[in-house]
C-alpha cells in the first residue's frame, strides 16, 4: 500500500523554500510504478536496502495524487518505467495499460537476455521512447560487486537504441560510483559509439557525497552528448560538480518516486558515507541498512523537497538565471521527449 502523508511542516517547506524557486511546470524524468502483486525477478544487486521501506507499491492513480499534493501550484509531467525489483513483462504491460489512460511518456524496462528484435517490437507496440535497463537484470552467476554496464546493457541493447536514437537512463553498478574506472571506461565507450542514443546517467552516476565524485568530471566534461539526471540525490556538490562540467542544458531533474517521499535528510561522514536521518518509529527503530540513521529532529520533510532544495542552492551559489533552471527542472527533458513525437 502506497500511503503519503504531508504534515504542516512540509506545507511551510514548500511555500518558504520551493514554490517560487519552481517554475510553473517542470517534468519528472525518473519516476517508478508498479503494483504490489506483481511477481518479483532477478536477484539482489548487492546494493542499500532502505529504499525499501518507503513503499510496496506506486500505481499511476498514486503518482498523479503525489505530485498534486506536493506541488498545488505547479504542473508536473512524469517520465515513467516500472520498478525495478518486479517482472519486467509484468511492470511493462502495467505501464503500457497506465499510458494509455494517462498518455504518459514511458521508457521499457530490460532484461540482458531480450534480443534487438524483441526490443524494437516491445518499444514500438507499447509507445515506449527509450530504455531503462537495471542492473539486477544481468547474468546471475556474476557477483554483485562485480557487475558491470556492460553486463545489463549489452551491445545488442546500445545498438538497437542507437538506430532508433532512443533514451536510455542507466543507473551504474560497483561500490565505486562515478569515480569507478571500469564505469567511466564504458560510459565513454558508449558515449564514442553510439553518438545517437540519448544516454542519461541516472543519479549524477551515484555520487552521492563529494568524495564519491573522484575526478569523474575531468573526463566526463569532454562528452557532448550524455545528459545527466539528479534523481534521489541532495548533494549540492555532485550537482555544482556536474554543472561546472557540462552546464545546465545536460542536467535534468528526477526524483525516483516513491522513494523520495522518504521522510528524511541526508547527512555525509568524513570517509563520504551517507545517512539518512529519519524521524524515530517511522520506518522503524532498527534497520539492517547502514545507510539508515535515527535523527532527534522533529521537524523533517521529505527527500523530493530536499532535492529540490539542493538544487535551489546551487542555483543561489552559483548566480545561475530563472532560464537555466528551467532548463534543468523543464526544458532539458521536454526536449528529450518531444524529439520522439
Amino acid at each position: 500500500m502506497y500511503n503519503l502523508k504531508t504534515t504542516d511542516y512540509d506545507k511551510f517547506y514548500y511555500e518558504k523554500e520551493l514554490n517560487n524557486f519552481l517554475p510553473d511546470k517542470f517534468i519528472d524524468f525518473h519516476v517508478h510504478i508498479w503494483k504490489s502483486d506483481m511477481p518479483l525477478a532477478g536477484k539482489s544487486n548487492g546494493g542499500s536496502t532502505w529504499t525499501h521501506l518507503v513503499a510496496d507499491e506506486m500505481t499511476a492513480e498514486d503518482m498523479y495524487n503525489t505530485f498534486n499534493t506536493l506541488f498545488p501550484n505547479q504542473e508536473v509531467t512524469p517520465l515513467v518505467f516500472g520498478g525495478v525489483d518486479q517482472n519486467v513483462d509484468a511492470v511493462n504491460d502495467y505501464v503500457v495499460q497506465e499510458k494509455k489512460k494517462y498518455d504518459f511518456p514511458a521508457l521499457l524496462r530490460t532484461d540482458y537476455i531480450m534480443t534487438g528484435e524483441e526490443l524494437e517490437e516491445q518499444v514500438k507496440k507499447g509507445g515506449f521512447i527509450g530504455l531503462k535497463p537495471y542492473l539486477t537484470f544481468c547474468p546471475p552467476y556474476i557477483p554483485a560487486s562485480e557487475i558491470r554496464i556492460f553486463d545489463y546493457l549489452p551491445e545488442e541493447h546500445l545498438k538497437t537504441a542507437d538506430k532508433n536514437g532512443w533514451i536510455v537512463m542507466l543507473h551504474i553498478p560497483r561500490s565505486k560510483r562515478l569515480k569507478d574506472e571500469v564505469n567511466l571506461a564504458q560510459i565513454m565507450e558508449i558515449e564514442e559509439k553510439y553518438p545517437n542514443l540519448k544516454l542519461v546517467v541516472a543519479h549524477v552516476g551515484r555520487a552521492y557525497s563529494k568524495q564519491d565524485l573522484g575526478d569523474a568530471f575531468e573526463l566526463l566534461k569532454n562528452t557532448k552528448n550524455m545528459y545527466f539526471d539528479f534523481t534521489a540525490n541532495v548533494c549540492d556538490d555532485a550537482i555544482k560538480a556536474c554543472i561546472e562540467a557540462v552546464g545546465t542544458k545536460r542536467l535534468i531533474f528526477g526524483s525516483d518516486l516513491p522513494i523520495s517521499i522518504m521522510r528524511m535528510y541526508r547527512t555525509i561522514d568524513e570517509n563520504g558515507f551517507y545517512y539518512n536521518n529519519v524521524p524515530a518509529g517511522l520506518y522503524g527503530d532498527t534497520f539492517d541498512d547502514p545507510h539508515m540513521k535515527i535523527s532527534p529532529e522533529k521537524d523533517i520533510t521529505l527527500m523530493i523537497y530536499e532535492q529540490i532544495a539542493a538544487l535551489k542552492r546551487v542555483a543561489v551559489d552559483m548566480k545561475l538565471s530563472d532560464t537555466q533552471v528551467e532548463e534543468i527542472m523543464y526544458t532539458n527533458a521536454k526536449q528529450l521527449i518531444d524529439s520522439f513525437k
